[in-house]
């Protein structure tokens, strides 16, 4: 049971007698590894509570639960499905921010929503400056009420809109295409 004990998040849980679990994969070719759903099923979790969950987890782990398991995301879903939705939103220029928590479901970043918290985006905000000053602090509350929520048997499971929906996919090398530049003009 990989339990690292260099985390915050690893120490404190260990005081408490709870696995913390970080395996560099939970699927090979698209198939779950047997051996570590097992070792996760062993826990007897009760809800999966997945933040910043930058793999895909299989659905044997996601349904496993009997309140399933909920994701926290650094957008305003359905906008910025996928990767660097920070980054996305400071791209694409929009006047809102915020993050979702959300069900997971089969799909990437689809499930229903469960919360939202919104906040502006500064003209001078940066990925580092939002995510300290509003994505980090606020969504930790926002994953705390979140599981009150399901504890309360309170917690929504609303629908995504497909209006609005986007997803940027994860930028590489052969992706990148140069943007012609405009012209400016400058008056001396």
């Amino acid at each position: 049971m990989p339990l690292f004990s260099s985390s915050p998040v690893a120490t404190e849980a260990e005081k408490d007698g709870v696995p913390v679990f970080k395996f560099p994969r939970w699927r090979v070719k698209g198939q779950a590894i047997l051996e570590v759903v097992d070792q996760y099923k062993a826990t007897g979790a009760e809800l999966n509570v997945l933040p910043f969950c930058s793999q895909f987890i299989p659905m044997e782990v996601i349904d496993h639960p009997k309140h399933g398991s909920i994701i926290y995301h650094p957008s305003l879903l359905p906008r910025h499905r996928g990767a660097s939705a920070i980054n996305w939103t400071l791209i694409q220029g929009d006047k809102k921010g915020g993050f979702t928590v959300f069900w997971a479901d089969d799909g990437l970043d689809t499930g229903p929503i469960l919360l939202q918290r919104e906040c502006d985006v500064e003209p001078n905000d940066t990925v580092n400056t939002i995510y300290k000053r509003f994505l980090f602090p606020e969504g930790i509350k926002g994953m705390v009420e979140a599981v009150r929520l399901i504890t309360e048997g309170k917690a929504p499971k609303i629908t995504q809109p497909q209006e609005g929906a986007t997803y940027e996919c994860i930028q590489k090398k052969e992706n990148a295409k140069p943007r012609k530049r405009r012209s400016q003009s400058w008056n001396l």
